[in-house]
């Protein structure tokens, strides 16, 4: 966005941003918050910008388990729930795992390297880790470059030092070719599967992810459900047959 675009957003004039730009003005309250509206920015960084005007932080940051967020964990829990006995996880801004619904335990049970497993657990990192699912996935290629476009998007959003090294870290795994190579899918593809082979069985899944509308908490605003659904006949018989129960 050019700084013309951001000032006719803001209803000011350019000039007036160029100066709060450059420091030659200092930005009320109220304007902070509304370019930080305008750009769209993450509710952390608001309170940065909101920090770095010379204000207070606007939004809360509740710890997960804290009183003030339980509606909102209760929810994610009944989301979670309903979606069995397909699989279903809670994760946070950094990609580990919040919670997750008893339709995961049979795969994690398959992931070889048991440190991958202690907390906090990273799916990102699971998914391609060599000891973790990556030996499992039959299109591995795809959906390691599906991850790390999808992890350079947030990390050209939100300049997160834990996310550029999350990054890093998956780049240097073995796996297939990189995000920038092109994907080769079919006329009839709709979105980039996940395939397993369990057991010589081929399962397939494509995934949706969901966040909190209207958060006012750091916290609840950083936190996304993502949910799997049987792409194929096959792999929908497989889950329903499948056992559940926590180990």
């Amino acid at each position: 966005m050019s700084q013309l675009d951001l000032a006719l957003e803001a209803e000011i004039s350019q000039r007036h941003l160029s100066f709060l730009e450059s420091g030659r003005s200092r930005p009320s309250r109220d304007m902070a918050l509304a370019l930080s509206e305008r750009l769209d920015m993450p509710l952390r960084q608001r309170n940065r910008l909101l920090i770095a005007a010379g204000f207070a932080p606007t939004f809360s940051e509740q710890a997960l388990d804290s009183a003030p967020l339980k509606p909102a964990l209760d929810a994610v829990q009944t989301v979670l729930a309903a979606h069995m006995p397909y699989p279903a996880i809670a994760v946070d801004s950094h990609w580990n795992l919040a919670m997750g619904n008893s339709a995961i335990q049979p795969f994690l049970g398959l992931v070889a390297e048991r440190s991958l497993l202690e907390p906090p657990v990273n799916v990102l990192r699971l998914s391609l880790h060599p000891g973790g699912l990556a030996p499992l996935i039959v299109n591995l290629p795809e959906w390691r470059g599906h991850l790390l476009e999808r992890l350079s998007r947030l990390n050209d959003q939100y300049a997160d030092e834990e996310l550029h090294a999350l990054e890093e870290e998956l780049r240097a795994y073995p796996g297939g070719r990189d995000r920038r190579a092109p994907h080769r899918h079919t006329g009839g593809d709709i979105a980039v599967p996940l395939k397993l082979d369990i057991g010589g069985t081929e399962l397939s899944f494509i995934s949706t992810i969901t966040v909190f509308g209207t958060p006012l908490d750091v916290t609840l605003s950083e936190l996304a459900i993502e949910t799997f659904f049987p792409a194929d006949d096959a792999t929908r018989a497989f889950l329903a047959g499948m056992p559940t129960e926590a180990g």
